[in-house]
């Protein structure tokens, strides 16, 4: 087992881990964005769960709108950016199936460790 109390600063930053996922927490000041329109895992999926916040989703150059208690998938190869619109932080937990990140945050070639 594995336990990691969470603290949601700004930024992104992988939480916890192992061979076959990983959790993030992932930060967006107001009119910031992570990833752009060429972002993309190849190996793995991600999945997004909104704590608070909103914001928009660009996914293969389709939009849709994120509030509290959205979960968004995002296939891999999906390219994908995730923009905070709010006045607020945009907070969420992401998953990665296969791990997409390294421990640091550095992007892995296929989603493996």
């Amino acid at each position: 087992m594995k336990k990691k109390t969470l603290k949601f600063g700004k930024g992104f930053r992988i939480a916890l881990g192992n061979r076959r996922s990983e959790a993030a927490e992932m930060v967006i000041a107001p009119g910031d964005a992570e990833g752009d329109p060429a972002n993309r895992h190849r190996g793995s999926d991600q999945w997004l769960f909104v704590l608070s916040g909103t914001g928009l989703a660009t996914i293969d150059e389709k939009r849709d709108r994120l509030r509290e208690n959205v979960l968004l998938l995002i296939e891999h190869g999906e390219r994908h950016e995730i923009r905070n619109n709010g006045k607020t932080l945009l907070r969420t937990l992401n998953f990665y199936v296969p791990p997409a990140y390294t421990k640091g945050g550095e992007t892995l070639p296929r989603g493996r460790r």
